[in-house]
C-alpha cells in the first residue's frame, strides 16, 4: 500500500528522464497514484517518448500554459477521465535566452513578459485546470529555486521565481477553504534539460560542492521527488503556502 493509493495526481514538465518531473511521476506511479503528465508545442514529442518508460500506462494530454482553450479542455479531458483531481505537480519554466546570462539590463519586456508568464504566471493557470476538480481537497507543488538571494546568470528567472513564490502563497490563501494546499519544492542545482540552457550553469554546481552541509549530488532528484510526493499525498494535511528546501542544506548557510 502507498501513500498515494487511490490519489489522482497530474504532473507537467516531464521531458527526460533526469526532469525531477520524471521522478516524480516515477515515484508517484510505485505509490499507487493514477497519473496523466502534459507536454506542449516541441516538447509534447519529447514527454510522449519518455512517458513509454514509467512503469504502467501513462497518458500524454497537451497542456500549453500560454493558449486559453486549453485550460479548458484540458479541465473537461480530467472530469471526463478521473471527475476529481488530487493532485499536481507544476514543472514548469521557460526564459528567452536574453533573460539569462551575464547582463541582467539587457532583456526587454517582451522577452520578460513571456519568462514571467511560462514560469510563474502558469501556478495559477494550472490552478484553473486542477482546482475546480479537488472536489475532496487536495495539493498543487511546484517547483522552485530559491528567490530570496539574487543569483549570477539566472536573472530575469530568479525574478520569475520570486513571482512564484509570491504567487503561491496567495494561491494558499484563495484555495485554502476548499481544502487546496499550494506548496514549493525549493531544489538545488539539477542537471536537466532547463539547467542546461542557463549559460554559467556550473557556478550553481561550484557553490553548492562546498557549502551544503548534507552535500549535494546534482545527478540525483530522488530527494526532491520523495519531497514532492510527500506533499502530494495526505501525510501533510496542514501544510500551506510553504517552501520547503531540498538543498542539502544550502540555503541555511552563510559564507
Amino acid at each position: 500500500m502507498g501513500i498515494l493509493d487511490g490519489k489522482n495526481i497530474l504532473i507537467t514538465g516531464v521531458l527526460t528522464e533526469a526532469s525531477i518531473a520524471y521522478g516524480v511521476a516515477d515515484l508517484a506511479l510505485r505509490e499507487g497514484a493514477s497519473v496523466v503528465l502534459t507536454g506542449a508545442g516541441r516538447g509534447l514529442s519529447l514527454t510522449r517518448r519518455v512517458a513509454r518508460k514509467l512503469p504502467g500506462d501513462v497518458d500524454v494530454l497537451e497542456f500549453d500554459v500560454t493558449v486559453a482553450d486549453h485550460v479548458v479542455a484540458l479541465r473537461e479531458e480530467l472530469t471526463q477521465r478521473w471527475g476529481r483531481v488530487d493532485g499536481a505537480l507544476h514543472a514548469i519554466g521557460f526564459a528567452p535566452a536574453s533573460c539569462l546570462g551575464e547582463d541582467f539590463l539587457a532583456a526587454p519586456w517582451e522577452d520578460i513578459s513571456i519568462a514571467v508568464q511560462i514560469s510563474a504566471y502558469s501556478l495559477k493557470t494550472l490552478s484553473d485546470v486542477v482546482a475546480p476538480l479537488m472536489t475532496e481537497g487536495g495539493s498543487i507543488v511546484g517547483l522552485d529555486f530559491d528567490a530570496g538571494v539574487a543569483w549570477p546568470v539566472y536573472n530575469w528567472m530568479g525574478v520569475a521565481k520570486a513571482a512564484l513564490e509570491s504567487l503561491s502563497r496567495y494561491l494558499a490563501r484563495e484555495l485554502g477553504e476548499a481544502g487546496v494546499r499550494v506548496n514549493l519544492v525549493a531544489a538545488g542545482p539539477l542537471r536537466t534539460m532547463a539547467a542546461k540552457s542557463i549559460p554559467g550553469y556550473s557556478v550553481f554546481e561550484d557553490a553548492w560542492a562546498g557549502r551544503a552541509p548534507l552535500g549535494w549530488d546534482v545527478n540525483d532528484a530522488t530527494g526532491v521527488a520523495r519531497s514532492c510526493v510527500a506533499l502530494l499525498s495526505d501525510w501533510m494535511p496542514q501544510t500551506t503556502g510553504e517552501i520547503i528546501h531540498v538543498d542539502g542544506g544550502f540555503h541555511a548557510m552563510g559564507g
